[in-house]
C-alpha cells in the first residue's frame, strides 16, 4: 500500500505541510510512523480524503452536458491567426490549453482575464506511474 510524508500530501493536496498536520492532529486524516520514523499517511485515505475536499467552482454555463471533465478558469492568453487559435486557460493549478477556430474565439469574447470553462470529453486518459511502477 502506498504511503505518502505529511509533506508530500501537502504537495498533492496543494496545501501547506502545516494544514496538513492540523488535519492529523483534529482526525481528518490519520497518519502513522514508518519504518524510517517519519509520519506518513496512507494513500488510499489520502485519495479518499482528497476526493471529498474537492471543491468544484461553479460552472457559470449552467448547461447540462455528458462530458464530466469541466474546468473552470481564467482565460490567460490568446493566440489567433487568420483561421485558427489557441486559448490557454488556468483552471485552479492546472493548466488547459485549447485549439479552436479563429472565428470561435471572436464570437465567445475570449481575451484574458474572460471567465471560461473547458470542457474534455477523451476516448481514451493516458494514465502513468512515477518511475514506471505497478
Amino acid at each position: 500500500m502506498p504511503q505518502f510524508r505529511l509533506s508530500e500530501a501537502a504537495e498533492l493536496l496543494g496545501v501547506s505541510d502545516d494544514t496538513v498536520r492540523r488535519w492529523v492532529r483534529g482526525g481528518q486524516l490519520t497518519a502513522t510512523t514508518d519504518g524510517a520514523g517519519r509520519k506518513v499517511v496512507d494513500g488510499a485515505e489520502l485519495a479518499a480524503f482528497a476526493r471529498e475536499q474537492a471543491a468544484r467552482p461553479h460552472d457559470p454555463s449552467g448547461v447540462g452536458r455528458s462530458a464530466r471533465n469541466r474546468f473552470v478558469g481564467l482565460v490567460t492568453d490568446v493566440v489567433v491567426d487568420k483561421v485558427m487559435a489557441q486559448v490557454e486557460l488556468q483552471c485552479g493549478p492546472f493548466r488547459v490549453v485549447s485549439l479552436m477556430s479563429a472565428e470561435a474565439v471572436r464570437e465567445l469574447g475570449l481575451k484574458p482575464g474572460a471567465l471560461a470553462v473547458a470542457v474534455v470529453k477523451a476516448t481514451t486518459v493516458v494514465v502513468e506511474t512515477p518511475g514506471g511502477q505497478s
